[in-house]
């Protein structure tokens, strides 16, 4: 009876505590302390305040485009493999749509981006789950050849449309009504509380759930305390509506248990019934999609796209993931925490500029805070800590090894040492 009791609060406390540790929330930190950084710097120079309405917007409308393919990289990741041509296939859509426009209306210009897109995405799941060739080398080689196709239809020329639909759509601002917003945070912690005392144990209920808490509290927090943000533009509202759709489906369903399922161990999903390339090249397909909507967004950024639209911007989009705690191995991630390592590297880079650093320090910080999260969420894994362990353990067998070959006290020596006998060590890993 006691230890059951005992165990209970245990569980909790450890469920709490893996839902804040900098594992699980290493890049909400890095984001706080780098937002906290940023603005004592910029207050130090006599800058305008970092955390200004506008400066915040900006942030989130500069993020919103990587942020969108983030959410969907993600999803590629989780299923065990990756996509390095979607900035190529969003440049690619948003060419086509771009080209469409004048002549035949956003009806079948947004259709044929959209259809372009899931094609590119079907090229490589084809590839890569039919015919068996690394995801690497396939999805390497569409970047290439969609970034020559998208060269050739520009003809090394920018094109600029005189219809303006996707333009006004893209730059359109739209905003929550603030008792929205006040009420549905309220309404999400309620329903969060009650389900946590209908619980047999309210604290990890509450650990479980945190990712909902966290939605309630920021929707109650910026309704009543910051309503200028309540009104973004029509990207940031995308990103933010896809980031909770899919994190819901990847969390409460089926299809996002087995997504997470065929990229932990695909053989153990194949022998449970799970159609294993049908999640894989769904993901790729969905991705492929999710581009050609990000290329007609950029293409209305502008109303205008030249041959080297995003180059580069498939290498940012990994990065984001990586730094939100995504597995490049498949099995693992969240998709709200690759959009927060995406608001990590576009606040980075706001940051420069308003601190007016030069760009040539942008990359090489950039590039440390990325491998600074991969060294820590690698460390934190079960193989991290077992690495670091079973060196920590085999240290200390030899520094005890040493004091007793020394010379004791009162002149004794160690007699493994004055008779030549050798003792071999063998460090034994940790368990699991």
């Amino acid at each position: 009876m006691t230890s059951s009791a005992a165990a209970g609060p245990r569980s909790s406390a450890s469920g709490w505590r893996r839902a804040l540790s900098p594992r699980s929330a290493g890049v909400v930190y890095a984001l706080a302390a780098l937002v906290t950084f940023l603005t004592f710097a910029s207050s130090a120079q006599g800058r305008q305040n970092y955390l200004s309405i506008i400066n915040i917007t900006n942030v989130l409308d500069q993020s919103s485009l990587i942020g969108i393919l983030a959410i969907f990289m993600t999803v590629v990741l989780i299923s065990g493999n990756f996509d390095l041509s979607v900035a190529s296939t969003a440049a690619l859509a948003g060419t086509l749509a771009l080209k469409l426009l004048d002549h035949h209306g956003p009806a079948i210009a947004i259709a044929a981006a959209l259809l372009s897109g899931a094609a590119v995405g079907l090229v490589n799941a084809v590839l890569v789950q039919k015919v068996g060739v690394n995801a690497f080398i396939v999805t390497l080689g569409t970047l290439t050849a969609v970034r020559g196709v998208v060269q050739v239809m520009l003809n090394g020329q920018s094109i600029t449309a005189t219809n303006t639909t996707f333009l006004t759509f893209e730059t359109a601002r739209w905003t929550l009504p603030q008792s929205v917003a006040v009420g549905a945070g309220a309404v999400i912690l309620v329903v969060v509380a009650v389900r946590a005392v209908r619980s047999g144990d309210r604290l990890r209920a509450l650990g479980g759930a945190t990712p909902v808490l966290a939605v309630g509290v920021a929707l109650l927090a910026v309704g009543a305390l910051l309503p200028g943000l309540l009104t973004e533009t029509t990207p940031v509202w995308l990103m933010l509506v896809l980031t909770a759709l899919t994190s819901a489906v990847l969390r409460y369903t089926v299809i996002g248990r087995n997504i997470y399922a065929v990229g932990g161990n695909a053989e153990a999903a194949r022998l449970s019934g799970i159609n294993v390339d049908r999640y894989k090249m769904g993901a790729f397909v969905l991705n492929g999609t999710a581009a050609g909507v990000v290329g007609i967004l950029y293409a209305g950024k502008f109303n205008s796209v030249d041959p080297t639209v995003l180059t580069g911007g498939e290498l940012t989009v990994i990065a984001a993931a990586i730094l939100g705690g995504t597995s490049l191995f498949g099995g693992s991630g969240y998709v709200a925490k690759s959009v927060i390592g995406t608001l990590v590297l576009f606040t980075l880079s706001n940051g420069f500029n308003v601190l007016n650093i030069g760009s040539n320090y942008q990359n090489l910080v950039q590039g440390g805070v990325l491998i600074a999260a991969a060294s820590l969420y690698t460390a934190s894994t079960a193989r991290g800590r077992n690495f670091f362990g079973s060196r920590a353990g085999l240290l200390r067998r030899n520094h005890a090894t040493a004091r007793q070959g020394a010379p004791q006290a009162g002149g004794g020596t160690a007699s493994a040492v004055e008779s030549g006998q050798h003792e071999t060590i063998i460090p034994t890993p940790l368990a699991e």
